[in-house]
């Protein structure tokens, strides 16, 4: 490893992978329309393959969701090492003050070992619940759930059993998760940037809200795959590495789905003695021993799956162990392909002439609708159109919030819409005589946003929907009209 920000490169062939594979896995991701948003394949150390699908790009945070865990592991993992925790300490010792009056024998029983590997005991995910306490007390939320199952024995994904481990590591080292990691894992790795949700009492919430660059989980996956260690000093034990990617118990028995191959210390294990960290809608670490190889995708996907499958078909076969030939002409064609993935843009069904367009968005640009009363809290919306650019603003109790855009290309900007200002790519066009259609990308995110305005008369109707998401993808239908002039 050489002692820069950014791993090395080099080509595939002269690591020993064929330039033909990941042409061949690019293309199916693109037929079977898979939506990946960043990718990068290492293999002996070197970056052999990156591609970033426009508008995302190389040098933007992407959200990780659950692969957030295998960071929040790592911070165990040193706190263990420097001898302020253990994991066979007793989950209650730490959170006396959070303690329900009656405690069952199972919560008593449970230890960090415990919260490591999903097997709390709990019957269910108790994520909602923790989630949901009105004083924003999550630590008190979990403790105070029944425990139905001997810790150890019972398999049950649960998200707030890692933020327990994030209470835990701020309790013993008096810092954060991310300020303890920043000078023991992300400075030593070039890791710039990292952002961290929290819960309302101010601990990362260590399950999810992690947000770094593609190459930045690049570089953990190697940090992992040379068993701890970095430009030659040791960041992370090479004992708990192994502990934490070793299954600790079972999670299914299929042999064709990656999801049951047991689990770690919020380590997946994987098919073909792989393992991985990974998140929802498509964020994933995969480590591959074997093969010398890590390989960190970002995406916005709903089956997890068919990335996986795809790298077993398409790239795992084709490491070799000696270096290949060159392949000029092959190579070529990967590196122009890389060079120029984008993500499709929608046109919709061709309305009118320029002249008709021009008409309508007249009558409409700046006029400002109220909305009737809706579960969102938006009382105004009002867009605007200039040249080729549009401006959405929405009004909400909390003020105003603009969304610009392009039509029929992409405009990059900010929006707080959704809380913080969150970066953006957006554009639209007008698909029927009254309706405009925005595409609205969050270009740290998965997430993109449909929103179909119809106009009809002095009203007004937005329906929406989003790619992803882990309950209704439909957003609720707004309705609104011009006031009444005098």
């Amino acid at each position: 490893m050489n002692n820069n920000k950014q791993l090395p490169r080099s080509t595939p062939e002269k690591q020993g992978m064929k330039s033909s594979a990941i042409l061949d896995f690019i293309e199916e991701l693109e037929k079977e329309k898979i939506e990946l948003h960043g990718f990068m394949m290492l293999r002996h150390g070197h970056v052999v393959s990156e591609g970033w699908w426009a508008p995302y790009t190389s040098e933007l945070k992407h959200m990780l969701f659950s692969l957030s865990k295998s960071f929040t592991s790592t911070a165990v993992g040193l706190a263990v090492n420097e001898g302020l925790m253990s994991v066979e300490d007793k989950v209650i010792d730490y959170f006396p003050k959070d303690l329900p009056e009656n405690i069952c024998k199972n919560l008593s029983a449970m230890k960090v070992k415990h919260l490591l590997s999903m097997s709390t005991g709990h019957d269910v995910d108790t994520t909602e619940h923790v989630g949901s306490q009105s004083e924003g007390n999550w630590v008190k939320g979990f403790l105070e759930l029944d425990v139905e199952h001997e810790p150890g024995t019972y398999f049950v994904y649960n998200t707030a059993a890692t933020y327990m481990l994030s209470a835990i590591v701020q309790k013993v080292t008096g810092q954060t998760l991310l300020n303890y990691l920043e000078p023991r894992i992300f400075e030593p790795l070039g890791i710039e940037g990292a952002t961290w949700e929290t819960c309302p009492k101010g601990i990362n919430t260590g399950g999810f809200g992690l947000s770094i660059k593609t190459e930045d989980i690049a570089k953990f996956g190697q940090l992992y795959l040379q068993k701890g260690m970095y430009n030659g000093k040791v960041l992370v034990p090479q004992e708990w590495i192994m502990e934490a990617t070793t299954s600790h118990i079972s999670n299914g028995s299929s042999e064709e789905i990656d999801w049951q191959q047991g689990y770690g210390y919020q380590f997946w294990r994987c098919r073909h003695n792989a393992y991985r960290g990974d998140g929802a809608f498509g964020q994933y670490c995969v480590v591959m021993p074997d093969q010398d190889a890590v390989i960190a995708i970002n995406s916005g996907i709903d089956d997890m799956q068919s990335v996986l499958n795809l790298v077993w078909k398409h790239l795992l076969p084709a490491m070799e162990r000696e270096v290949l030939p060159d392949n000029e002409l092959v190579y070529g064609e990967l590196t122009k392909k890389l060079l120029n993935l984008k993500l499709p843009m929608s046109k919709g069904s061709e309305y009118g002439n320029t002249s008709d367009i021009s008409t309508v968005e007249s009558k409409i640009s700046g006029k400002c609708y109220n909305l009737i009363d809706n579960e969102l809290g938006f009382v105004q919306v009002s867009i605007t159109f200039e040249a080729s650019k549009y401006e959405l603003t929405i009004v909400k109790g909390d003020g105003e919030h603009k969304i610009s855009g392009g039509i029929g290309k992409r405009i990059e900007d900010k929006t707080n819409l959704f809380g913080d200002a969150s970066a953006t790519s957006s554009y639209g066009y007008w698909n029927h005589k009254n309706t405009f259609v925005m595409k609205l990308q969050l270009i740290e995110t998965p997430f993109r946003y449909t929103l179909k305005l119809c106009f009809e008369g002095n009203k007004i109707e937005v329906m929406g929907e989003v790619n992803v998401a882990f309950g209704n993808k439909e957003l609720p239908t707004l309705k609104g009209e011009l006031p009444l002039t005098k």
